[in-house]
């Protein structure tokens, strides 16, 4: 009798949590900040409408670690997330992310062919690379040897919080060329030589996690120069009238993409928002707010001219930048991040 009470309990339990999950409004994820704020008008608010169901928008700072606890503990409590390129391989590799319908997609050959994966939908092409305030600095930077220059440029300096980008742009202020970061990175004098050069420069830097800080910090006067996504630079300067720079030679681009985590019980209605984020129409739409490139082939075509010459995809802009080398991150992340994280606190 005391089994079968159990066995009775226990599948209650389980019935209940699924009408918990089915009844869980739609769950998407991303970056936060005003790049979220120009999603929630373009495609987040429109979904709704067409979809007549709610959505419920989240933001977070990335970290495989996050999704994967989120699948783990069974039914996940986000359904759409964007993530970058290396959790999206990882995700993949390991199963924690839904097959796309890409028949939903309108098909692959809509998209560049570095937007496609079976786990996850380009999103945006963005840059990371180094931010100034052109009202409080009369020579702008160049270069990342620039930015690790404080007795030229006095201030402290922004960098994102891990071992991925500091370690390159380290190698290239240390007077790596642009097409040799990686194989120099490759190899163990490479990350010592890395790291040594951030010793450097620790002392002046202020580290950040979320895309919206390195916009607080300069907006404050807190740092001289900081690495920032570009796009967060264009958004700032229409919506407050800042006169921020951006500097594209050094930069490092990458597309980040949505995927549906493993089990989301709410699949279908995310793979009809991605879908949704993915038309042309609307994708268009995005660097009229903040200037991140367009996976979709034909919307990078209807994007007004005057938006174009920001584009981190625009060919002058793409000349002494390179692309993050997913395979590199993601066979080596978490040794390097081992050591960066020892690194950081010594």
């Amino acid at each position: 009798m005391k089994i079968l009470t159990a066995s009775l309990l226990a599948c209650s339990l389980l019935a209940s949590q699924v009408v918990i999950a089915e009844a869980r409004d739609l769950t998407v994820v991303s970056w936060g900040g005003n790049y979220q704020d120009a999603q929630r008008k373009i495609y987040f608010e429109p979904f709704v409408k067409e979809a007549g169901k709610p959505l419920l928008d989240e933001s977070w700072d990335g970290g495989y670690g996050v999704l994967q606890a989120k699948v783990k503990a069974g039914v996940p409590n986000w359904d759409a997330v964007q993530v970058e390129a290396e959790e999206l391989a990882l995700g993949c590799a390991d199963g924690i992310y839904e097959k796309i319908d890409w028949d939903k997609m309108g098909g692959k050959d809509k998209f560049l062919p570095e937007a496609v994966d079976e786990c996850g939908v380009g999103a945006i092409v963005w840059s990371t690379g180094i931010a100034y305030d052109g009202d409080k600095m009369k020579q702008a930077p160049a270069s990342w040897t620039d930015f690790w220059d404080t007795k030229k440029f006095p201030g402290k300096r922004g960098l994102r919080k891990g071992a991925k980008y500091a370690l390159e742009f380290a190698l290239m202020a240390d007077g790596v060329a642009i097409d040799q970061v990686y194989p120099v990175l490759a190899t163990p004098e490479g990350v010592d030589r890395a790291f040594k050069k951030l010793d450097e420069l620790k002392p002046d830097i202020v580290w950040w996690e979320a895309g919206a800080q390195p916009l607080q910090l300069l907006s404050s006067g807190e740092v001289a120069m900081t690495t920032v996504y570009n796009g967060r630079i264009s958004g700032v300067n229409r919506s407050e009238g800042k006169h921020f720079g951006f500097i594209f030679p050094g930069s490092i681009y990458a597309i980040d993409s949505w995927v549906i985590l493993k089990d989301s019980p709410n699949k279908d209605a995310a793979m009809d928002f991605i879908a949704f984020t993915s038309k042309a129409e609307n994708q268009s739409m995005l660097p009229e707010y903040i200037a991140y490139g367009l996976p979709n082939i034909e919307a990078g075509k209807l994007v007004p001219e005057k938006f174009q010459a920001e584009l981190p995809t625009a060919p002058d802009n793409l000349k002494g930048a390179i692309p993050l080398d997913i395979d590199f991150w993601t066979d080596n992340s978490e040794a390097l991040t081992q050591r960066f994280n020892a690194w950081l606190a010594q």
